[in-house]
This record gives C-alpha cells, structure tokens and sequence, in this order.
C-alpha cells in the first residue's frame, strides 16, 4: 500500500502497460529482466542487487527509466517547480 505504488500502478493502467498486483517469490525476483520499488521519498528507483545477486544488468532497466519519466512528469504536473 501507498500512494506513490498507487500512482505508479495508475500510469501504467493510463500508458496502456501491463501491471499485476500479486505475491511472487524470491526466484521471481533472482530471474527477473529488472526491479524497481517505490516510495515517497525516492519515488520509482531501480534495484540491481537482492540478496546479493545481480537483477537483469545490476542497473537501471528501460521500463524503470520510462516510469521514473512518467512519475516525474506526474509530480510536475501536480505540483510545478518555481519558474526561474
């Protein structure tokens, strides 16, 4: 629960990309393409390590970049930086 997860899963849902909400294991997780998680403070950030060994490439994937983008966009839309 969250209102970041929230939001996130709602950009999905409004950029016609899938997303499940459901329990997985840490073999799902050890075999992934790549991970992300979400919080207020930090937003959507990638993870490259779980329990010590590596997710997809150990970086940033291009599905967590593009919803750093989207999340970013959201926030600024929501609340405008300052001009200047």
């Amino acid at each position: 629960q969250g209102i970041t997860r929230q939001a996130v899963i709602e950009l999905c849902a409004a950029h016609d990309m899938p997303v499940a909400e459901k329990d997985f294991s840490l073999v799902d997780v050890y075999s992934a393409d790549e991970a992300f998680v979400t919080g207020t403070f930090g937003g959507v950030l990638p993870v490259g390590r779980v329990d010590g060994r590596i997710i997809g490439l150990g970086s940033r994937g291009p599905l967590t970049e593009l919803l750093q983008t989207r999340y970013a966009d959201l926030i600024e839309s929501i609340c405008p930086s300052p001009p200047g």
